[in-house]
């Protein structure tokens, strides 16, 4: 059963660096491409990044860009999302989420298997 474990969520102060990393086990990592997405209080969740089972290509929200980038290390079954210049409005859970196929997907719905979250905290 492939299991999905995030971690490195925490508080921090605004202007802050994070990286949230994502492990993968019980699978073939290189079959999966991986998304990142992020759920805040009283909002629905919502695509963070993504990137392919190739690490060919990736994809950030509009919202994001410039301050979030997506790698990963097939050696080590993880996938990590470096956030840069970190604001309160990026307080939420943070999962990260794997689905068979050759690309990711900017919705939630096509992810097969999902981590538990990590919180991020940030504050002003």
């Amino acid at each position: 059963q492939v299991q999905l474990v995030e971690s490195g969520g925490g508080l921090v102060q605004t202007g802050d660096s994070l990286r949230l990393s994502c492990l993968v086990s019980g699978g073939t990592f290189t079959r999966y491409s991986m998304g990142w997405f992020r759920q805040a209080p009283g909002k629905e969740r919502e695509f963070v990044a993504g990137i392919t089972r190739s690490s060919e290509g990736t994809g950030v929200a509009s919202t994001l860009k410039g301050r979030v980038t997506i790698s990963r290390d097939n050696a080590k079954n993880t996938v990590n999302l470096e956030m840069n210049r970190l604001t309160p409005e990026d307080t939420a859970v943070y999962y990260c989420a794997a689905v068979d196929n050759y690309s990711y997907y900017l919705g939630d719905k096509r992810y097969e298997y999902w981590g538990r979250g990590t919180q991020v905290t940030v504050s002003s």
